[in-house]
């Protein structure tokens, strides 16, 4: 009896430390996904691409077993955090062109759907080879930071004329078609819903290039949408299943570092010139189309 006692107590000191030494190692783990989060929002938002170009590779890194569906599942609630956190801060700054938000959400919202629902479903590889091509040449052009000459706002009918004052008391006056703003949000919010990105990495170059939007509007705008696209898409997730349990877990503590990450890159954003951050928005760009294309050619 006094040797069974003493093997129990054993055994349950072996059992103890083996529970001391789990939770020790969960406590890292969450500690570096809330790292991890801080340098995904201060970067993200700093190009308003959301951060979901970097952690969708990061997170298939470091949880190689996950399903796709469950990983852009995590990374889209981490981009809504981030966007909301930097949509604030933008807005503190009169930065964000709300009108031209709010229409690119709603526009967004069919693709999000569809993106959301048909991630587990579509293979991927050629759609990611296209797809990264065409984000290599969006990144050559960010890169190079086309210089545009100034042109008087169009006009006519189906079109939109924004006037915005910045902090400074520069105005800027801009316009765009309704129907490209509507072409522009469909693609991206598939695009976005699908690979989990936050869609900013096409957006922001889309409303630059195409829309014409100053810089620094289009990279507040852009992260204002996010919260609606990146939100939808995250609320569809969960009642799909795609999001819970211990995924749940890890985006709350990726989220706790994105969204003071967030504030802190929208500062910095305030502060950058618009040449350094159309070449850092480039290499995110660059980075999110080389990854896109291995994922075609070797299934990475």
């Amino acid at each position: 009896v006094a040797m069974a006692h003493i093997q129990d107590n054993g055994g349950g000191e072996l059992l103890s430390s083996a529970r001391v030494k789990y939770h020790r190692q969960r406590m890292l783990e969450l500690i570096g996904l809330a790292l991890l989060g801080f340098v995904v929002g201060a970067y993200g938002t700093v190009i308003g691409a959301g951060g979901g170009f970097i952690l969708v590779p990061a997170l298939l890194f470091l949880y190689p077993d996950y399903e796709p569906e469950q990983l852009t599942a995590i990374s889209l609630a981490v981009v809504m955090a981030n966007a909301a956190s930097g949509s604030i801060a933008y807005g503190r700054q009169h930065r964000i062109d709300y009108l031209t938000g709010l229409l690119f959400a709603a526009c967004a919202a069919p693709g999000v759907l569809a993106g959301a629902i048909v991630v587990g479903y579509v293979p991927e590889r050629l759609f990611s080879a296209m797809f990264g091509a065409m984000l290599l040449v969006l990144a050559a052009v960010a890169i190079r930071g086309r210089r545009e000459a100034i042109r008087a706002p169009i006009r006519g009918a189906g079109t939109i004329l924004r006037q915005m004052h910045d902090p400074e008391g520069r105005t800027y006056v801009y316009a765009y078609r309704i129907w490209q703003a509507v072409v522009i949000s469909l693609a991206v919010g598939f695009i976005s819903s699908l690979f989990g990105i936050g869609g900013g990495v096409m957006q922001v170059p889309a409303m630059i290039i195409l829309l014409h939007i100053p810089i620094q509007y289009a990279i507040a705008t852009s992260q204002f949408t996010l919260v609606f696209m990146a939100g939808g898409a995250t609320v569809i997730h969960v009642i799909n299943g795609g999001l819970g349990g211990d995924q749940a877990v890890k985006a709350i503590a990726v989220s706790v570092g994105a969204v003071p990450g967030a504030q802190v890159g929208a500062l910095l954003a305030h502060r950058i010139k618009p040449r350094m951050v159309l070449f850092l928005l480039g290499g995110a760009i660059l980075v999110l189309g080389v990854r896109l294309i291995l994922r075609a050619a070797f299934g990475l």
